[in-house]
């Protein structure tokens, strides 16, 4: 059950109460933080600054603020590092906040949408997942917060586009990147006899001279769950069509680690390089 605080001031406390008790029928469990009377009026800054460290605190897990447009709700939020505030007035826009920006607080306003809308605003948002793929690396260069260390791995025999923009990509959330690369011998095993086409040494060295990549570990054995447990880093990449709920799933990553999925790049693996290769040798063979 998802924990949702639910905050406004003086111009949203109706609509408030409203949507404390839908989400509570709903099987949610709303953390309400006030106000619980219009009788005054109070500070919207005051009530989007705690339920947005609350966030930041790990005390919720999502959260809606209201006020007379959603506006000023919307920029206190956003002074918060890690909380993406979305200020929604229709039910276009709701799914999108949360496929493309994977928004973690919901601002709406009571004056410009009717409150039919706002409940239909609110179950778009939140049952709309993240779309991860293209959507992640744009989402990361939202945070200030730099993790200490990023852990990506894979075989990165013929280095191409995709391997490069997925290195680039994995050290720019934190300070220090580091690669596993699977072993002559697992590589083997995983790819067939005729591979890898570099060496363990070669392919270690050719990686350590990216300016992106700060240290180069073999593994031999056919996945790097141990090495993941050995160096626990704060962030894991993954490239492909995988989601982050089915990589932690299939590779056993603790909830402690941090799962982002860089999307592949179309036409570029290093099998369809190999097989380029051989077709012009063929080809200028037969020439």
């Amino acid at each position: 059950m998802k924990l949702i605080g639910i905050a406004a001031d003086h111009n949203g406390v109706n609509i408030k109460q409203k949507i404390r008790n839908y989400l509570r029928n709903q099987g949610y469990n709303p953390i309400d933080i006030g106000p619980f009377t219009n009788n005054n009026k109070v500070d919207y800054v005051d009530y989007a600054n705690q339920l947005s460290q609350m966030l930041c605190n790990g005390d919720i897990d999502r959260g809606i603020l209201i006020c007379g447009t959603g506006v000023g709700m919307s920029i206190a939020a956003n002074r918060f590092d890690g909380v993406r505030a979305a200020l929604v007035h229709n039910t276009m826009t709701a799914p999108k906040t949360r496929e493309h920006n994977d928004s973690n607080i919901l601002c709406l306003g009571n004056w410009t949408t009717s409150e039919q809308d706002n409940f239909k605003i609110i179950d778009l948002w939140l049952e709309t997942s993240f779309g991860e793929g293209r959507h992640v690396k744009r989402v990361e260069k939202l945070s200030s917060i730099k993790q200490k260390v990023v852990f990506t791995n894979g075989v990165f025999d013929i280095l191409h586009t995709g391997h490069i923009n997925l290195l680039n990509f994995a050290k720019s959330l934190g300070d220090k990147l580091i690669v596993g690369i699977n072993s002559d011998s697992s590589v083997k095993m995983i790819k067939g006899d005729n591979r890898p086409v570099n060496t363990e040494l070669d392919r270690k060295k050719i990686l350590e001279s990216l300016s992106c990549v700060d240290e180069v570990i073999v593994f031999d054995s056919l996945d790097c769950k141990k090495l993941i447990e050995t160096l626990s880093p704060s962030i894991l990449v993954k490239g492909g069509e995988w989601t982050a709920d089915e990589v932690r799933e299939r590779d056993e990553v603790p909830e402690t680690i941090d799962i982002k999925i860089y999307p592949m790049v179309d036409d570029r693996s290093t099998t369809g390089t190999i097989k380029k290769i051989h077709s012009m040798s063929s080809w200028k063979k037969n020439g």
